[in-house]
């Protein structure tokens, strides 16, 4: 596909690309309509057992991979692996599984009761942030970091964000305000309010 990417999209390398499964692919449009369909079906299969998605078994590595694979694996073959090339964004890729378990084994900290750190839709929020910011995928990873952040979310009796409730794959004025308040995290990790006040709006 050669096609520009919305500002802040990751590029698939021609080595990625090769894992693409549908044949009939081949423009972004028909690329964001399969990933659309496969995210749908991963909020399916969360929906058919609210109950197993427990805090313990969201902050876990494995379910990283996991949720991965569910959003993507009709669409990648690669879905819920971690990526081996370097990207624009991101920790070396030697470092992912290291720092996606540092990440989890942090935000347990995070989002426990006791803790003073935050209030619990925060604590989401910077859990969201920093796996963005790790982007342990060759693809998707801001869509899945989203959907994680609303199932943790979830898991400790937080209402779901809306992020915007606007198509955050398409240029324009939400994808824009998004990425801004991303950028301003990535500049100081704990400044979250703009990136908190777009995830509610």
């Amino acid at each position: 596909m050669i096609e520009s990417l919305p500002d802040g999209a990751t590029p698939v390398s021609d080595q990625e690309f090769k894992g693409l499964i549908p044949t009939f692919v081949a423009t972004r449009a028909d690329l964001n309509l399969v990933e659309q369909a496969g995210i749908a079906a991963a909020r399916t299969w969360v929906a058919r057992s609210p109950a197993a998605h427990t805090v313990e078994r969201v902050l876990s590595e494995q379910f990283v991979r996991d949720l991965h694979r569910q959003m993507y694996g009709r669409v990648w073959r690669w879905a819920g692996t971690y990526r081996t090339s370097e990207h624009n964004i991101g920790v070396d890729p030697a470092r992912l599984p290291v720092a996606v378990r540092e990440l989890v084994d942090n935000a347990r900290t995070w989002v426990a009761p006791e803790t003073a750190w935050a209030t619990p839709e925060l604590a989401c929020i910077r859990v969201h942030h920093q796996l963005v910011s790790i982007h342990p995928f060759p693809n998707g990873n801001g869509r899945h970091a989203r959907l994680f952040a609303d199932l943790l979310a979830q898991s400790i009796g937080v209402q779901p964000f809306t992020w915007g409730g606007a198509d955050l794959n398409a240029s324009g004025p939400d994808r824009a305000a998004y990425l801004a308040a991303l950028r301003r995290a990535d500049r100081d990790p704990d400044d979250l309010a703009d990136l908190l006040t777009f995830a509610r709006s």
